[in-house]
C-alpha cells in the first residue's frame, strides 16, 4: 500500500500526519474506540471484585484477557498480512460490539458471574489479535515513513485522553447509574468506530505474490526469522516480555491494592487510573523532543530505568498520595516506551511483513502476562497488595537490563519478500 497523506513538518524538520482524510478517521476511531475500552476495562474489575473477594479468581479474569495473544497472536498477524487490513479490523470492531451488548443485557438481567467475565475477556482478546496487527500494518498505509513517530505518538495520547480522562472517571458515576451501563455504552463505541474504519479508502493492498505451496505457517516463520535477525526489535522483544510478566501482575491486582491496601474505594481507584492516564499524555507531548534527543533505543531504556524506581515507591510507601503520583510517572515513561518501540517496528519490518512481525513482537512480548497476572494474586495473597507492585519492579530491572546490548545496533534490514539482508547501519 501506498501513503495518501504527505504529512506537515514540525519544529525540528520532523513530519507530522495530516488530519484530513485517512488518518484523521483512523484516529477518530482508535480514540472512541479506546474511550469505551476505559469503561469495560475500569468496570471489569470493579465487577470482579463485587463477585468475589478472592484475589486470585480477580486476577484470573486478566489473565484470560491475556491468553489469546499466546494461542492466536502468531495467525492474527499472518492473516492480517493476507487481508484487507480495513476491511478487517471494521468487520472485528464489528462483532466486538455485538458481543459486549450481548453482555450487558446478560449483567442487567443479574447473571453476571466470574466465569462469564472470563469468557469474555478471552474471546474480545482473541479478536484483538487480528485487529490490533492489522492496525499496526495500516498505519503506514496513511502516512509517509517519517511522520510515523508523530502519527503513534498523536493516536496514543488521543486514545490517553478518552480512555483515561474521559473514559475512567466517569465509570463510578455510569455504574451507580447501573452495573450494565459502562458495557452498553463500550457495545456503542466498537458499533461507531466500525464505521469509521470501513469508511477509509487506502486502496488495494500491494503485496508480494505468495510463493508456491506457501502456508500459514512458513509466513508465520518467516515473520519471527525477521524478528530474530533484527537486534533492535530482537532486544526490544525481550525487554518488553519481561515487563510484561511484571504487569500482568501490577494489573491484576492494583484494584485490590487501591480498595484494599490503601483503603480508597473506587474513587481512589479511579484517582490512580487518572493519574496513569494524565502522565501518558504528558510522555506524548514529550516524545518528540526526548526521542530526537536520545533516539528510540535510548529513550525505552531510560522509560524503563524511570518506571522501575516508580514502582518501588508504590509498593513501599502506603499513601494514595504517593500511588498517584508514582503511577503518573510510571504512565509518561510508559507513552515514550510504547510509541517508540511501535515506530521502530514499522520503520525496521519489510511493508508486505509487518503484520507478521507485529504479531510475532507482540505475543512474545505478552506471553507471560497471564502467569504474571497470577502471580501477582498469589503474591498478594501471600504476602499482602503491595507485593506485586515490588516484583513487577524486579521484572523491569530484568528488562532494562536485557535491552543495554541493543543501545547501538548494527543491525540489517531485510528485503521486502525474501528475507534476505540489504543494508547495515546504524539507526
Amino acid at each position: 500500500m501506498t501513503a495518501v497523506e504527505t504529512g506537515e513538518a514540525e519544529p525540528g524538520g520532523r513530519r507530522a500526519p495530516a488530519w484530513r482524510g485517512g488518518f484523521g478517521r483512523l484516529w477518530s476511531a482508535a480514540v472512541l474506540s479506546s474511550f469505551g475500552d476505559a469503561l469495560r476495562g475500569a468496570a471489569l474489575p470493579l465487577l470482579a471484585s463485587s463477585l468475589t473477594d478472592r484475589p486470585l479468581l480477580i486476577a484470573s479474569v486478566t489473565a484470560c484477557g491475556y491468553l489469546p495473544w499466546i494461542v492466536f497472536g502468531l495467525l492474527g498477524g499472518a492473516v492480517a498480512d493476507r487481508v484487507d487490513q480495513r476491511r478487517a479490523m471494521g468487520a472485528v470492531d464489528a462483532v466486538r460490539g455485538m458481543l459486549v451488548a450481548a453482555f450487558a443485557v446478560a449483567v442487567a438481567l443479574g447473571h453476571a458471574s466470574i466465569a462469564l467475565l472470563i469468557t469474555l475477556a478471552f474471546t474480545l482478546t482473541t479478536l484483538q489479535t487480528l485487529f490490533d496487527n492489522a492496525s499496526t500494518a495500516l498505519l503506514p498505509a496513511l502516512v509517509d515513513r517519517p511522520a510515523l513517530g508523530s502519527a503513534n505518538a498523536r493516536l496514543m495520547t488521543g486514545q490517553k485522553i478518552a480512555g483515561g480522562l474521559m473514559g475512567a472517571p466517569v465509570v463510578p458515576v455510569l455504574i451507580a447509574v447501573g452495573a450494565a451501563v459502562p458495557f452498553a455504552a463500550d457495545a456503542i463505541t466498537f458499533l461507531v468506530a466500525a464505521a469509521l474504519v470501513a469508511s477509509l479508502r487506502t486502496g488495494a493492498p500491494e503485496r508480494t505474490a505468495r510463493r508456491a505451496g506457501s502456508t500459514l505457517r512458513r509466513e508465520i516463520a518467516a515473520g519471527l526469522r525477521i524478528l530474530g535477525r533484527d537486534r533492535a526489535l530482537r532486544g526490544l522483544c525481550a525487554a518488553t516480555a519481561l515487563c510484561n510478566v511484571g504487569m500482568g501482575a501490577l494489573i491484576a491486582t492494583l484494584v485490590v491494592l487501591v480498595t484494599g491496601w490503601l483503603d480508597a474505594g473506587t474513587a481512589g481507584y479511579a484517582a490512580v487510573t487518572t493519574a496513569y492516564t494524565a502522565g501518558g499524555l504528558t510522555g506524548g507531548v514529550l516524545n518528540r523532543w526526548v526521542a530526537a534527543a536520545l533516539g528510540p533505543l535510548r529513550t525505552v531504556l531510560l522509560a524503563g530505568t524511570v518506571q522501575t524506581g516508580a514502582l518501588m515507591v508504590m509498593g513501599t510507601v502506603r499513601s494514595l498520595a504517593a500511588a498517584v503520583a508514582a503511577l503518573a510517572v510510571f504512565g509518561c515513561m510508559g507513552m515514550l516506551w510504547n510509541v517508540n518501540t511501535t515506530t521502530l517496528m514499522q520503520q525496521r519490518a519489510p511493508a508486505d511483513m509487518l503484520g507478521r512481525v507485529s504479531s510475532a513482537f507482540r505475543t512474545l512480548a505478552v506471553a507471560g502476562a497471564p502467569l504474571g497476572a497470577l502471580l501477582g494474586g498469589a503474591v498478594a495473597t501471600a504476602w499482602g497488595p503491595g507485593t506485586p507492585a515490588l516484583l513487577t519492579a524486579a521484572f523491569f530491572v530484568l528488562s532494562v537490563t536485557s535491552l543495554i546490548p541493543a543501545r547501538k545496533p548494527d543491525v540489517p534490514v531485510v528485503a521486502r519478500a525474501d528475507d534476505v539482508t540489504t543494508a547495515h547501519g546504524p539507526r
